[in-house]
């Protein structure tokens, strides 16, 4: 017999896939009507399947081969925590970086809750500072 947690981190490791896929529509219909993101550098709550789904979109034109490594995932309740592994490769836009054709690397911190079936929040804690620094352009010395 599987336990909510079970279900839930099953779930999860799909949503996942279908990033990695890039089926970003199945995806999100993954998430709750009212899905909450909370994620860095803004200082409130985002609401929708509709943010969450431009926010990954955007990761994924700008590292189209992106790849979720899952190093550790555990839940307690109606949360799953995940320690993920990002690799991909800048072949779009980013920010303020146009695509360098390097390869990234960055790890991630991720709680998230679900109601029922569906996830209902996220909480994200990438670690943005090392993945703009492998894509800012080097410093040229004079």
């Amino acid at each position: 017999m599987t336990t909510g947690v079970d279900k839930n981190m099953a779930l999860l490791r799909t949503a996942y896939q279908l990033v990695e896929s890039g089926d970003l529509d199945e995806a999100a219909q993954m998430l709750t009507e009212n899905f909450i993101a909370n994620v860095p550098v803004t200082p409130d709550p985002l609401h929708g399947r509709e943010i969450w789904q431009q926010g990954t979109k955007i990761m994924k034109d700008a590292f189209p081969d992106l790849k979720i490594n899952v190093q550790d995932m555990f839940g307690v309740g109606d949360k799953v925590t995940v320690l993920a592994h990002f690799q991909g490769t800048h072949q779009g836009a980013f920010q303020q970086f146009e695509a360098t054709g390097r390869q990234v690397s960055y790890r991630s911190v991720e709680v998230y809750r679900f109601e029922g079936d569906q996830i209902a929040e996220e909480w994200v804690a990438p670690d943005l500072l090392s993945l703009m620094q492998q894509i800012s352009p080097t410093p040229t010395s004079h």
